[in-house]
C-alpha cells in the first residue's frame, strides 16, 4: 500500500467540518469523523482513499490530504487533488454571497452562524442528479435508506484498514443492472426506471457538455429525461455543480424553512418562495445551502 500526501489552500473563509459535514450523506462513501474527512475515489479504475483533515484556521485555511492506494502516481495526485478540490469546493469567493446577506437580517444571521461554509459538490453531475431523483416525494430518513442500499450494491468498494469503503455507483454499474434488480433497494418501477433512463445518458458523449453549460441549457437538457423535473435539475445545479444561483422550487423544507425566517411562520407557497429569494440573486444556491444547514443544525 502507497500513501502520498498533499496540500491544499482553499479560498478563504473555509470552514473544513462544516463544508465536510455538510457533504457527507453516507458512511459508505464518505464520511467526516473525529476532524477527518474519508471518501473513496476511482482513480482511473484504481480505488484510492482519501482523507482530508483541517491543518489550519476558517480564515488561514489549510488542509493536508493523504491518498492511500496499492500504486499511487504523480499523476493520481493530481487528479485525486482535482476532485478533492471540486467536492469540498475550496475554489468558491463567499464574500460577494456575505456582502448580500449584509441587507437582510435572517440572511446575514444564517452567513455569521455558518460562516465559512462552502458549497460542496457530488463526485459527479450523475451522482447528483441520481441522489435528487432518489429524494423525490420521500422523508429524508427513507431517501437516506435507499443511498445507502444503492451504494453497498452497486458501488465498487475497497478495503483499507479494518474497514470497507466503497464509492458511489458509476453509470455502467448502474446499466449493467435491471430496473427490477434496482426495485429490490425499496425504489418504485418509475424510480428504477428513471435511474436507469439517467445512467443510460451520462454514458452519452453529451453528458460532458452539461458541465460547461449556462444553467439554463443544463435544465432544458435534464428535464428531457424521464423522472427529471425542474426541482431535481435545480438540486443538480446545486449539488452536482455548485452553480451560484439555483433555486429548488417545490422543496417543502425550503418552504418551511423561509416560512420560519422570512413569514412569521406564516403559510408560505412556492411563488412566495420565489419571490423572497428574489432579494438572494444571485446567490441563491449560496442562501439556500445555508438555509439547510440551519435547519439541519436545528437552529430553524
Amino acid at each position: 500500500m502507497q500513501t502520498i500526501t498533499t496540500q491544499l489552500q482553499p479560498t478563504p473563509p473555509f470552514d473544513f467540518n462544516l463544508t465536510a459535514a455538510y457533504h457527507t450523506y453516507s458512511a459508505a462513501a464518505g464520511a467526516l469523523e473525529r476532524g477527518v474527512y474519508r471518501r473513496l475515489l476511482n482513480l482511473n479504475g484504481q480505488l484510492t482513499l482519501a482523507s482530508v483533515r483541517s491543518t489550519g484556521a476558517v480564515d488561514a485555511p489549510d488542509l493536508t490530504l493523504e491518498l492511500q492506494g496499492p500504486s499511487l502516481t504523480n499523476a493520481d495526485a493530481e487528479q485525486a487533488d482535482a476532485q478533492v478540490r471540486w467536492m469540498l469546493g475550496t475554489a468558491q469567493n463567499l464574500a460577494p454571497f456575505y456582502a448580500l446577506a449584509e441587507s437582510d437580517p435572517a440572511l446575514s444571521e444564517l452567513a455569521q452562524q455558518f460562516h465559512g461554509l462552502h458549497l460542496p459538490r457530488a463526485a459527479t453531475l450523475f451522482e447528483a442528479v441520481t441522489l435528487a431523483v432518489l429524494g423525490q416525494q420521500i422523508s429524508a430518513s427513507v431517501a437516506r435508506m435507499m443511498r445507502i442500499l444503492l451504494i453497498q450494491r452497486f458501488g465498487a468498494q475497497a478495503q483499507f484498514g479494518n474497514q470497507t469503503w466503497q464509492a458511489f455507483p458509476c453509470p455502467q454499474a448502474i446499466l449493467s443492472s435491471t430496473p427490477a434488480e434496482l426495485r429490490t433497494l425499496k425504489l418504485t418501477q418509475r424510480k428504477a426506471e428513471y435511474i436507469h433512463g439517467i445512467a443510460a445518458a451520462a454514458l452519452e458523449p453529451s453528458w460532458a457538455e452539461l458541465y460547461e453549460l449556462p444553467d439554463a441549457e443544463i435544465i432544458t437538457r435534464l428535464t428531457a429525461l424521464r423522472g427529471v423535473g425542474n426541482w431535481t435539475a435545480q438540486w443538480a445545479l446545486v449539488r452536482g455543480l455548485a452553480r451560484p444561483d439555483a433555486l429548488p422550487l417545490g422543496d417543502l423544507a425550503l418552504r418551511r424553512g423561509v416560512s420560519r425566517l422570512w413569514r412569521n411562520n406564516h403559510p408560505t407557497t412556492d411563488a412566495q418562495v420565489a419571490t423572497q429569494a428574489e432579494t438572494w440573486r444571485p446567490y441563491r444556491s449560496y442562501a439556500t445551502a445555508y438555509l439547510f444547514a440551519a435547519m439541519r443544525s436545528g437552529m430553524v
